[in-house]
């Protein structure tokens, strides 16, 4: 699976569309980019899709529902709980930032996520 690599321009308005607050950070992934809050990932990019994970079934819906969101991820292999937001939204920044609010205010409320030890093979 060849993995897509997003634009400078892109990785530019998904940094600021982040916002600064405590337990967030923006880590890269695969040459893509993720937001995370306490470990759990609520937004990202896929190439040039910015996907944000959607908790509770009416925002889900509700987001479905506008021309231009899909899956995001690989095709082959969506991720669950994401949906990529349409590119038009890019000319209206506002728009982007409250989905991607509503994302860190759902995803926050997860507790947070332990990390991993690697064992020794």
């Amino acid at each position: 699976m060849q993995i897509p690599r997003p634009s400078e321009e892109v990785k530019d308005l998904f940094r600021a569309l982040v916002p600064v607050a405590a337990g967030v950070e923006v880590k890269p992934m695969f040459g893509n980019l993720g937001a995370f809050v306490n470990g759990n990932m609520f937004a990202g990019l896929f190439g040039d899709d910015i996907g944000v994970r959607v908790l509770d079934e009416a925002s889900l819906a509700e987001l479905a529902s506008v021309d231009g969101t899909g899956p995001f991820g690989p095709s082959e292999r969506p991720m669950g709980g994401y949906v990529a937001l349409p590119r038009t939204w890019r000319s209206d920044p506002d728009r982007l930032s409250a989905w991607v609010a509503v994302a860190l205010e759902q995803v926050g409320q997860l507790p947070a996520k332990q990390p991993t030890s690697r064992k020794k093979a």
